[in-house]
């Protein structure tokens, strides 16, 4: 990206963190994504070519370092990197009051959605064996996914794993999603917008506690718990007249 020209902190600071994806990579980064492969997956749309050169400029800039082992590569955030924690929990907060509608079909990914559930699982809540959950969801995006949870990690997989099912969900990927980010509760999912858990019922009375959902989640569900937020006729709330109630 071309420098703004202007002596000015915020612009000195959009010169290093304001290109498209750059900001997004570092949100993973803080959230305990450490491997390019791994970046990769939980940025769809971004090529390889683009997420090198970004992470290139952040080293170059001094918000991430490379370490290279025997087997691995690992980036990190140093210090200046994750003192971005601050920037990005505002627009979270930002984005989850003003401008977090409903999802658009083109936004609606499952094997995203996995992959950011298995990044968020609550290890100690989980039974002592492995369990196999299957995703059948329907809707704007319809198919069939897997998460197999063990004590030692998760796995998201595409295919059918090859072990016994112990629990299905089947809902439409829409209230999923928003069941995830926290616009909706477990409860309303499971009585207003028709998302099913079935398994043993030790499992599905278990099920909802194996997650941590979403970071964004408490910025969402704290936006959403302020009635007195006007909306316009689209469902988004205005800024304008939150500017004239200063």
């Amino acid at each position: 990206m071309r420098p703004y020209g202007q002596y000015c902190p915020m612009a000195h600071a959009l010169d290093v963190i304001g290109d498209r994806w750059t900001l997004l990579i570092i949100r993973d980064l803080m959230t305990g994504t450490k491997h390019f492969n791994d970046l990769e997956r939980g940025l769809p749309g971004i090529s390889r070519a683009l997420l090198s050169r970004r992470l290139r400029q952040l080293q170059q800039a001094g918000l991430v370092e490379k370490y290279s082992g025997a087997t691995t590569t690992e980036y990190h955030l140093t210090q200046a990197g994750k003192d971005l924690k601050k920037v990005i929990t505002a627009l979270i907060e930002w984005g989850a009051m003003w401008s977090f509608d409903e999802p658009r079909p083109d936004e609606l990914n499952p094997t995203l959605l996995l992959w950011w559930m298995h990044n968020r699982i609550n290890v100690d809540k989980l039974p002592q064996n492995r369990v196999t959950i299957e995703f059948n969801f329907y809707g704007a995006v319809s198919g069939v996914y897997w998460l197999v949870l063990t004590r030692k990690g998760a796995s998201v997989c595409l295919k059918p794993p090859g072990f016994e099912i112990d629990v299905i969900v089947q809902a439409d990927i829409a209230a999923f999603y928003q069941l995830w980010l926290g616009r909706i509760s477990y409860t309303e999912a499971l009585n207003e917008f028709g998302i099913r858990v079935d398994g043993l019922p030790k499992l599905v009375r278990t099920f909802p506690d194996w997650f941590a959902w979403s970071v964004t989640a408490p910025a969402v569900q704290a936006a959403r718990s302020k009635p007195t937020t006007p909306y316009s006729p689209s469902g988004k709330r205005t800024a304008s007249i939150w500017i004239g109630e200063r």
